[in-house]
């Protein structure tokens, strides 16, 4: 079946998605966003400023996960570039550049 003998031609189906006025994604019901925000703003940061000295605390012991999130706060995430290269007659060759430097 192709789309001349359906009449469709992509896009959104009809009846597809969540139904008109869902209420379950507003803004009013993220509850748990509201709170931390809420909390944060009546501690005046001093939560955020716990949150931050834990997790700095953590790095320094060697958790690795800790050491990545810190990594990203401060210099953001490190960027992946995949170059593919190739043509009709020679095999196809995948470049992946992760600028984490192979003699390491």
């Amino acid at each position: 079946m192709t789309a001349e003998t359906t009449g469709t031609h992509g896009g959104a189906r009809e009846g597809a998605g969540a139904p008109l006025g869902n209420q379950n994604s507003i803004k009013s019901n993220r509850l748990f966003s509201e709170t931390i925000k809420r909390m944060v703003t009546q501690s005046e940061g001093e939560v955020v400023r716990r949150i931050a000295t834990a997790l700095i605390d953590k790095a320094a012991e060697g958790d690795m996960s800790a050491i990545k999130e810190f990594a990203d706060r401060l210099d953001g995430k490190s960027m992946q570039e995949n170059k593919v290269t190739g043509d009709a007659d020679a095999p196809l060759v995948i470049q992946v550049v992760t600028g984490i430097d192979d003699n390491y």
